[in-house]
């Protein structure tokens, strides 16, 4: 496995925003999984290897000794891309036998290239581009739709072969409640929008810890 070797010179300028406990926007898990310094080293690795993909480049190999006993836990994650506040990729990864920042830098590139709601990432895009981790806890089934926090939780629905997620930030973003997240998730999954009322239905929920680049840079 490559690891993107973080081109500090660059990277250094950008601004970030942490990660929080609670029921703020930007955190959902009740412990921080990862230290600010883990966070910024994670986003650096992250954007060094997305600029390497979209320019065709190999990443370059950083010593072992750089990733913590934090970054090597198995957690899924999501990587999302925005251009100017706008949806630019997002793609996750929901390996819970891989380390955390093998499944960051295997999300990046698939979020750049392989967004099939999107053309892939082209160089001239880079400098416009910000990015934002999720990190996400184990899944756990939901016996009960009224179980569902939509200030907390992400959810996960599936039927036979159809099935989608939402992360937790999307309905904050979006201002949505419990049952307008539920029939979204639904019709991402290409199901009824009341599909979720369906006992067949399988229903998941998670928590998620997001961080990421600011918008304008320092």
């Amino acid at each position: 496995m490559i690891l993107a070797k973080p081109v500090f010179d660059g990277l250094q300028a950008r601004s970030y925003y942490y990660g929080a406990t609670g029921e703020g926007r930007r955190g959902n898990m009740d412990n921080p999984p990862i230290s600010r310094d883990e966070q910024e080293k994670l986003l650096q690795w992250v954007r060094a290897t997305i600029e390497a993909a979209v320019r065709g480049e190999r990443p370059e190999e950083i010593p072992e000794v750089e990733v913590t006993d934090g970054l090597r836990a198995l957690r899924g994650v999501f990587v999302t891309l925005k251009k100017q506040g706008e949806l630019r990729g997002c793609i996750g990864k929901m390996d819970f036998e891989r380390p955390l920042w093998t499944n960051a830098v295997d999300a990046a590139v698939a979020s750049a290239l392989e967004d099939s709601r999107f053309s892939p990432v082209a160089p001239a895009e880079l400098d416009e581009i910000t990015i934002e981790i999720s990190i996400l806890d184990q899944p756990e089934e939901l016996p009960e739709p009224g179980g569902f926090d939509v200030r907390r939780h992400g959810i996960i629905v599936q039927k036979g072969w159809r099935h989608a997620l939402l992360l937790p930030k999307v309905a904050q973003e979006q201002d949505w409640d419990a049952t307008k997240t539920l029939e979204m998730v639904c019709e991402k999954a290409g199901l009824p929008m009341d599909a979720w009322r369906d006992p067949a239905v399988r229903l998941q929920v998670f928590t998620a810890f997001d961080f990421g680049e600011s918008s304008t840079c320092s």
